[in-house]
């Protein structure tokens, strides 16, 4: 069993595009949308959820206005800012920047304060015409979006394991961040999708950094190149300093917007196409 984890250094880069059209390659494999800040895998591969989890992230505090008497102490102490007076003079906790270090809980004089375990979140096992699923969907601004990651990939495993898959296909989160770093760690495989911008180009340097850390093998694949075809020669000069294997080069095409509209990915909209013939031969090499 082998995990190919597909990655970019920002958004917009066209990852999640490449990850369903692997998805019509890999055969028997099991899925995993680790980008579960934002998921978006689940848009193409339509999944049937069959079962559901919870995700505890944290805790949050919460002030009883009936006990409270608006002293000020946990405002004051709260190095993230989050306690502050309503317009009628009431203190309350804004959920949004309560870290749940639960300080407040413990300082306040007449026991106002409760915190309790946040579960706006949740986990899934889904079925797929590709295959089994593992994803997630996270509340705005919640937090350990890494700990889910590797709740989901665990699971993903896991299932590979029981079913004897010969892949794990994983769509990583954007950027270096902690869905990053817990994507990456004891994957075997990373796919560099690279957009050929000026931020496109600095971030995937910063991801390929994180990448290399880990020891492992990359390879990278160059989304969009003829829209700027001066950075794309950057792009391939970076890969070629580090010794990263171009497994292809993908031109602009609106019918990948046209197939992703219709919920398919490009081998069930254009099956045969050019397009589909580079996505073959870039699995061809990864595999």
């Amino acid at each position: 069993m082998r995990e190919i984890t597909i990655l970019s250094g920002k958004g917009g880069a066209g990852k999640t595009t490449v990850a369903a059209a692997i998805a019509s390659l890999a055969g028997n494999a099991i899925f995993c949308d680790n980008d579960v800040d934002a998921a978006d895998l689940h848009l193409i591969l339509n999944p049937e959820i069959k079962e559901e989890y919870r995700f505890d992230s944290g805790t949050i505090a919460q002030i009883d206005p009936g006990v409270c008497t608006n002293c000020g102490l946990c405002a004051e102490y709260c190095r993230f800012d989050a306690i502050h007076y309503d317009p009628s003079g009431q203190l309350y906790i804004n959920p949004f920047q309560c870290e749940g270090c639960r300080l407040c809980e413990r300082i306040c004089p007449v026991q106002a304060i409760t915190s309790h375990t946040n579960t706006n979140n949740s986990w899934y096992i889904s079925d797929t015409r590709f295959g089994t699923l593992v994803h997630a969907k996270m509340g705005p601004g919640e937090e350990n979006s890494g700990k889910l990651v590797t709740c989901i990939r665990e699971k993903a495993k896991q299932l590979a394991t029981e079913k004897g898959a010969d892949f794990i296909i994983s769509d990583g989160s954007p950027g270096i961040g902690c869905p990053v770093i817990a994507s990456v760690t004891g994957t075997d495989v990373v796919l560099l999708v690279i957009e050929p911008s000026l931020t496109g180009i600095h971030d995937a340097e910063r991801l390929y950094k994180l990448v290399r850390s880990f020891n492992i093998t990359t390879f990278a694949l160059i989304n969009k190149f003829d829209i700027n075809e001066e950075i794309t020669e950057q792009a391939e000069s970076f890969l070629k300093t580090n010794d990263i294997p171009l497994v292809g080069k993908i031109p602009f095409d609106t019918k990948f917007v046209e197939s992703m509209v219709e919920g398919k990915t490009i081998f069930e909209y254009t099956p045969g196409s050019d397009l589909c013939k580079i996505f073959e031969k870039a699995w061809r090499i990864m595999s």
